[in-house]
């Protein structure tokens, strides 16, 4: 049996996060013409289900924000996300969360600490769910294959507190992770990701479907799109 999308018609998916879901978007709202959506997973999520979904019209907005944390999405909740009323909220937040205690270790309050993480998102979560359809959780990750190098151990734990909430609200759970590791059994993390936290296009293709995969995404209609023969 095809996968059943949890998109309706008309549904306004608005995905939320740091620089990896940003991707040189628009303001105050990416969406539309001309790059207006961004360069990375949130414009193939958009294009897929166009693509694959055209009679739904589904309407995605890409609010990310480089160099934010999870602090900063709470601070911006209501204008970047409630105020836009959709029907389904995508966050993708904790890369800077865990980067602040590697890259900038004499200034802890620039981090923010598992405990606090996971209170504020939990929070959001909670604030939001009454007034959507339903959220998709998608983990922080590292392009790191090695899971002893110390950041990717913390970004696990970030991970799995991404999951608990997700499983405490019922709500959707995208693993980024565990998305990288066929590439990252074939591919060194240099060719996906130059510093291993901003993927490249094939880095983005990646969270891209692992999100569709987690929606429900019926990949056959892509097939069934395409022509079956073409001519000269």
């Amino acid at each position: 049996m095809a996968p059943s999308l949890l998109f309706a018609p008309r549904s306004r998916l608005v995905m939320i996060g740091d620089s990896v879901t940003d991707c040189n978007r628009s303001r105050p709202v990416g969406e539309g013409l001309f790059d207006g959506i961004g360069r990375g997973y949130p414009m193939l999520v958009d294009a897929w289900l166009a693509v694959a979904y055209p009679e739904l019209a589904i309407r995605v907005s890409n609010v990310g924000t480089s160099s934010h944390t999870v602090r900063d999405l709470q601070a911006r909740w209501q204008t970047d996300v409630l105020d836009l009323t959709p029907d389904w909220v995508s966050v993708m937040i904790g890369v800077n969360d865990v980067w602040r205690q590697f890259d900038s270790p004499r200034q802890p309050e620039l981090a923010v600490s598992p405990e606090d993480y996971a209170a504020t998102l939990d929070e959001l979560v909670e604030l939001t769910l009454p007034q959507v359809r339903g959220m998709i959780l998608m983990s922080p990750c590292y392009v790191e294959s090695n899971a002893t190098d110390a950041m990717r151990a913390r970004m696990d734990t970030y991970g799995a507190l991404v999951r608990s909430i997700a499983q405490r609200h019922n709500v959707v759970f995208v693993d980024t992770q565990a998305a990288f590791a066929p590439l990252l059994a074939h591919l060194h993390s240099a060719a996906i990701s130059w510093d291993r936290v901003h993927p490249n296009h094939i880095g983005h293709a990646v969270l891209a479907r692992a999100f569709l995969n987690g929606v429900g995404f019926d990949w056959s209609r892509l097939a069934a799109s395409a022509p079956s023969n073409f001519t000269s």
